[in-house]
């Protein structure tokens, strides 16, 4: 079943820790993290790395079960089963996406939600699973806002603010929180 939690600015808001953890369904200290800094090609997308990596060492996983994977390969499904969770970090969603389709993630990711893995993205992240740019990942059929200061839905799209995120659970999709 595909999970994904698509954020605008990361655990931001700690419900999203909270989300991730319980829905993770193992301990924090065994979780194991496929961490993509692809994104982050520019010097304001470095500085955000360690945010981050942050998100997920301030809810329990331990640094060294976090992988870093610069989209530089195709994985395999069974390196693919052995991580809860992929973090997708924001910068360009452009680079990003083509980065991703040049190793066939979006095939990767289908087969990593056979494994219960959940799939978080930061900004850019979150972009490419939406249909903001020609040949997404097609995970959500909406464009997606990010960053953006007042929240707000329409028909073809979501803009979120930092405080905010999508979470995709099978069939079921609700933008967090929900008020």
């Amino acid at each position: 079943m595909r999970r994904l939690l698509l954020t605008s600015a990361g655990f931001e808001n700690p419900m999203f820790a909270e989300l991730f953890i319980k829905e993770s369904g193992i301990s924090p200290d065994k979780i194991k993290v496929l961490f993509i800094p692809t994104a982050a090609i520019d010097e304001g997308g470095k500085a955000m790395l360690p945010k981050c990596r942050a998100d997920l060492t301030g809810c329990g996983v331990p640094d060294e079960n976090i992988t870093v994977y610069d989209l530089d390969r195709q994985l395999s499904e069974a390196e693919i089963s052995d991580y809860r969770a992929i973090y997708v970090c924001g910068g360009s969603p452009e680079y990003l996406l083509d980065r991703m389709n040049a190793v066939d993630f979006g095939e990767m990711l289908k087969t990593a939600f056979k494994h219960r893995l959940i799939y978080i993205g930061v900004s850019a992240g979150s972009i490419v699973c939406c249909n903001n740019l020609s040949k997404n990942l097609g995970f959500y059929s909406k464009k997606i806002g990010v960053h953006c200061d007042t929240a707000s839905i329409g028909e073809d799209y979501v803009n979120l603010t930092d405080n905010q995120a999508i979470w995709i659970c099978g069939e079921n999709i609700t933008v967090l929180p929900v008020e």
